[in-house]
């Protein structure tokens, strides 16, 4: 038999367990489906000295926990595992869990979240949080006369480079062509900037130092010769852009060109009534976990408004 909730949360993060919150506040009683990285990008993250009420900072993996604690206070049911098929076509919705459990809800919250793109280099991974980055918003601050390198040729990556030079004294773009793909007005702001530098025709190989010194340099290899050389420096911020992980939703949701979930303006409902999204999976521009947590409020209140009538 399938269990049913009113609402049914698919994924957590800032967003989902957000969305817990409130809903489980306003005695709706909702499920959530933790996904396969309970907690999201921030478990893989070290200091988050930005959201706000931690002066001091505090670490990402704890902060999800305090969060999932609070949605659990609340009366959050929590479902680990990862949600494998959905059925959009009638009410109740329904949700396999790994391809076997069956989950039902009156209304729909997906906040799946989004993953950056990786170099795919052996330990980038391994690195990441102790001087390699995907996020130059989060993460710059740790740089402050620093000298960083930014892997990229397109507006994420000028974006990036232009707010380092904020904090690092040199900031240099590695890119794998000659030319870069990003848009004129933000190739010449950066190409302007005297505290930023290109490396062209070249890609990472390896990255030198350890989670004890933090990154000492990076082995690059010239596209064109094949030439490898060591170039120092104490920060890789990775930036050739995310991916919305919106698989399980394609055909069943209108997404855009590059798969994030489309929301009516102004709100989290999407495309089919009594669904609604929140979080980095609806949002390409902020990616932060404060606006990831403010959406997820605003689908637990949309969902409540929803249900309501």
């Amino acid at each position: 038999m399938a269990q049913h909730s009113k609402i049914l949360i698919v994924g957590s993060g800032p967003a989902g367990y957000t969305a817990a919150i409130y809903a489980a506040r306003a005695n709706l009683e909702p499920t959530l489906v933790a996904g396969s990285q309970p907690g999201g990008q921030l478990m893989i993250t070290t200091e988050v000295e930005n959201f706000p009420g931690f002066p001091k900072g505090i670490l990402g993996p704890e902060l999800m926990d305090l969060f999932r604690v609070q949605a659990e206070r609340f009366g959050t049911r929590f479902v680990d595992g990862t949600v494998t098929s959905l059925d959009l076509s009638r009410r109740p919705f329904r949700a396999i869990v790994d391809g076997k459990d069956e989950l039902t809800g009156d209304a729909l919250i997906l906040s799946t979240g989004a993953t950056a793109k990786w170099i795919g280099i052996p330990r980038e991974k391994e690195l990441s949080g102790y001087g390699v980055s995907a996020c130059a918003t989060c993460d710059g601050f740790f740089f402050k006369g620093k000298e960083v390198a930014v892997v990229g040729g397109g507006d994420t990556a000028m974006e990036e480079a232009t707010f380092l030079t904020k904090f690092a004294t040199r900031v240099t773009v590695i890119h794998r062509r000659d030319s870069l793909r990003a848009s004129k007005i933000m190739q010449e702001k950066a190409k302007r900037n005297p505290r930023i530098s290109f490396i062209w025709n070249s890609v990472v190989t390896d990255i030198h130092g350890g989670r004890e010194e933090g990154v000492t340099g990076l082995r690059l290899r010239n596209t064109v010769s094949g030439e490898e050389a060591d170039f120092p420096c104490q920060g890789l911020f990775v930036a050739i852009g995310h991916e919305p992980n919106s698989q399980l939703l394609r055909g069943l949701l209108d997404l855009d060109e590059k798969g994030y979930v489309k929301t009516v303006p102004g709100s989290t409902r999407t495309s089919v009534p009594g669904v609604f999204a929140c979080g980095d999976l609806q949002d390409p521009t902020y990616r932060q976990a404060i606006t990831a947590a403010g959406s997820g409020c605003m689908a637990a209140i949309d969902a409540e408004r929803a249900l309501e009538h």
